[in-house]
C-alpha cells in the first residue's frame, strides 16, 4: 500500500500503515477500463496467465473517500467489482457493521460506471435508500429504463441530482464539484469530479475524449490541485490495432506525457494515470512501459493507494 502525502511541495511514499486520527482520505479501489482485466475473448498474451492465475488486485476504475471523523464513506462508481470493493472500503472505513458507503457518485452511463448498482437490488442485498449522486441524463437513464428503474421504485437506491460546476457539500469538510467532460454520451452525460478535503484537493477524470476536445485546459486545471487521477486507458495506439481508434478517442500515455512535459516536477509528481485497459502494458508494475512512465515523472494508480485530504 502505498500513501501520497504532500509535503514542501513534493509527494513521497510513506511506507507507514495509519494516518493521524481523524483524517480523510481518498482510496483507489480499482484502476482497470471497464471490462475488466482479463477481458471477455481475448487471447492475447495480456489475458492468458490471468485466467489460470487470477490477480485480485485487477479491478475496474473505482475511488472511495472516508472521513474518518464522521465515520462516513463514499464510493466513486459502481463497477461490476463493487462487491469486493466495499468489502475493501469496509476494512478501510474500520466500522465492522457498516456494509454500504453513505453514497455513491457516478460519472456516466458505461458499463464500468454504473451497472454494480445491480448488487443493490432484490436479487442481491436488496439495500434500502442507498444515495447515488447523478447529472440529470444519468438520473433519467436509471428512473426510465430496466432494471435500474426498479432500484429506483423499490427505494433501493435515492438519486441525488447533481449540476455541473454546483459543489455539493457533504458537511464541514468535504466538497464534490461534479464537471463536464467530452465522451461518449450515448445514454448519459459524462462527468469527472473535483474532490476537496480540509487541505486537499483531487482531480477524478476516467474518461475523457481527446484533452483538446475538452473545454478547459488540463495543465490549468492541474494547476489547481494536489492530485490528478486521469484517463489513461491506452498507453499508445499499437494496443488496438483490431479497431478503428476514432470509435474509442481516450488520450494515451505517451500523448499525455508529451502534453506535460514540459511541467515542473512538483506538478507532474501530481499526475496518477487511471483506467487502464485490459491491454495497457502500464498495468504490469515491472514492464518497460512503467519504468518510462516513472522516469519522466508521473505515476500509475494502483489499487490501495491511499491520498491524505
Amino acid at each position: 500500500m502505498k500513501k501520497f502525502i504532500l509535503s514542501c511541495f513534493v509527494y513521497f511514499m510513506i511506507p507507514v500503515n495509519i494516518f493521524a486520527q481523524g483524517s480523510i482520505k481518498l482510496i483507489v479501489l480499482g484502476n482497470v477500463q471497464d471490462a475488466g482485466s482479463p477481458h471477455i475473448a481475448c487471447r492475447k498474451s495480456c489475458c492468458k496467465e490471468l485466467i489460470l492465475h487470477p490477480d485480485i488486485n485487477r479491478k475496474v476504475v473505482s475511488l472511495g473517500l472516508i472521513d474518518e471523523s464522521s465515520q462516513t464513506s463514499y464510493l466513486f462508481e459502481s463497477t461490476p467489482d463493487m462487491p469486493a470493493q466495499l468489502k475493501n472500503l469496509k476494512k478501510h472505513t474500520g466500522i465492522a457493521s457498516k456494509e454500504l458507503p453513505d453514497g455513491i457518485f457516478i460519472t456516466h452511463a458505461h458499463i464500468g460506471h454504473y451497472t454494480g448498482l445491480m448488487y443493490l437490488g432484490k436479487e442481491a442485498m436488496n439495500a434500502q435508500h442507498v444515495k447515488v449522486f447523478a447529472m440529470p441524463k444519468m438520473k433519467t437513464f436509471l428512473e426510465k429504463n430496466g432494471p435500474w428503474s426498479q432500484l429506483v421504485n423499490t427505494h433501493n437506491i435515492d438519486i441525488q441530482s447533481l449540476t455541473n460546476n454546483v459543489p455539493v457539500q457533504l458537511n464541514a469538510s468535504i466538497k464534490i464539484t461534479p464537471f463536464l467532460v467530452p465522451h461518449r454520451d450515448e445514454y448519459s452525460e459524462t462527468v469527472g469530479y473535483l474532490i476537496e478535503g480540509p487541505h486537499k484537493k483531487v482531480l477524478f477524470i476516467p474518461d475523457i475524449d481527446k484533452w483538446e476536445k475538452w473545454d478547459k485546459n488540463i495543465i490549468d486545471e492541474l494547476s489547481k490541485v494536489d492530485f490528478a487521477l486521469i484517463d489513461a486507458t491506452f498507453y499508445d495506439k499499437e494496443e488496438i490495432n483490431n479497431r478503428d481508434i476514432k470509435e474509442i478517442p481516450h488520450p494515451f500515455i505517451i500523448e499525455s506525457m508529451e502534453l506535460f512535459s514540459t511541467l515542473p516536477f512538483e506538478e507532474k509528481r501530481k499526475i496518477f494515470f487511471i483506467h487502464l485497459n485490459h491491454t495497457n502494458p502500464a498495468l504490469n508494475e515491472l514492464s518497460t512501459q512503467t519504468q518510462i512512465i516513472k522516469q519522466n515523472g508521473f505515476h500509475v494508480g494502483r489499487i490501495n493507494d491511499e491520498f491524505e485530504l
